[in-house]
């Protein structure tokens, strides 16, 4: 039985998915169910201007509808610099092809992070992406992100976050429900959502997080956005 999770979305428990019909109306979906996804865009383009230079690769991992990489190739206008969008479903890169083939600078690909054809960047982008990936495999994907990043380039990696113990835990989740209901959705919609993402989404604590980036390779990193259990990460090589 399908339930209705918001912005004309329908899923059943336990199967939430970025294919089908979700990429139609997904842009405005994590728009009103992330705090600050928006800004979070913007904070990544201001940073890219450390790191992209002319001759530069992009890549962003799990790109979704490609926006972010839109914008991204209209703030560095160079011919040679390049941006590569890769994302598990194919639904997405689809609708990626669709909106953004008017620039030939920017290109996709239907792959994961671990079975991707990479090459080696100077900005990767991770926007709520790791979290999706399985436990037993993420490590791999934040191997393969440190091994194709330039010397000097940097990971901008953000993600949802667990808290460090329960009390905190359930004062966040209580926040964070606030805040959906204050964005239009319905306690039903709500729920719906989080039963679909029940096995699908699994967070790790902001530590969990800082020692992956660690066991990668990474030993310069810090926070540059923190609201509730959603956190950004700038860790540079």
């Amino acid at each position: 039985m399908e339930n209705q999770v918001g912005d004309e979305i329908n899923l059943p428990d336990r199967a939430w998915s970025f294919g089908g019909d979700v990429p139609r109306t997904f842009d405005q979906h994590v728009s009103r169910s992330v705090p600050l996804y928006q800004e979070g865009h913007g904070l990544i383009l201001r940073l890219s201007d450390f790191f992209i230079t002319p001759g530069s690769l992009v890549l962003d991992i799990g790109c979704s509808t490609g926006s972010l990489l839109k914008e991204l190739a209209k703030r560095h206008p160079g011919a040679d610099i390049r941006f590569m969008g890769i994302d598990r479903e194919k639904a997405m890169i689809d609708e990626c092809q669709r909106k953004h083939s008017d620039d030939p600078r920017i290109q996709f690909q239907h792959a994961t992070i671990n079975d991707a054809e990479l090459e080696s960047a100077d900005f990767i982008i991770s926007y709520y992406t790791m979290q999706f990936i399985r436990p037993r495999e993420r490590q791999l994907a934040y191997d393969r992100i440190f091994q194709n990043l330039n010397w000097g380039g940097a990971l901008v990696l953000f993600e949802k976050v667990r808290a460090n113990d329960a009390r905190f835990q359930d004062i966040i989740t209580q926040l964070y429900t606030d805040f959906k209901q204050d964005m239009g959705y319905s306690s039903d919609e709500i729920l719906a959502k989080s039963r679909s993402l029940k096995g699908v989404l699994e967070p790790f604590s902001s530590q969990a997080n800082k020692d992956m980036l660690q066991r990668a390779g990474f030993k310069d990193y810090l926070t540059i956005l923190k609201y509730l259990s959603f956190e950004g990460f700038l860790a540079i090589k």
